[in-house]
């Protein structure tokens, strides 16, 4: 890959990945297993709305230039 800025082909690939959102708390569990059981303490533990984001970019070793995939 060349830098579309300088040309120089000496570029690195870059993959970000970022966390966001809620994940496990113990709260949760304690609430959910004295509410629904067993099943309330699995609901704590699944730490839904958690989600993963990726970024994929490329980076100029030599100008420091980013652009993305």
């Amino acid at each position: 890959m060349q830098c579309p800025k300088c040309n120089d082909d000496n570029c690195q690939l870059i993959n970000e990945v970022s966390t966001s959102g809620k994940d496990f708390g113990a709260g949760k569990s304690c609430c959910g297993m004295i509410l629904l059981g067993p099943i309330g303490l699995l609901c704590g533990f699944c730490g839904k709305g958690k989600q993963l984001n990726t970024n994929n970019y490329w980076v100029c070793n030599s100008c420091g230039n980013k652009w993305k995939v």
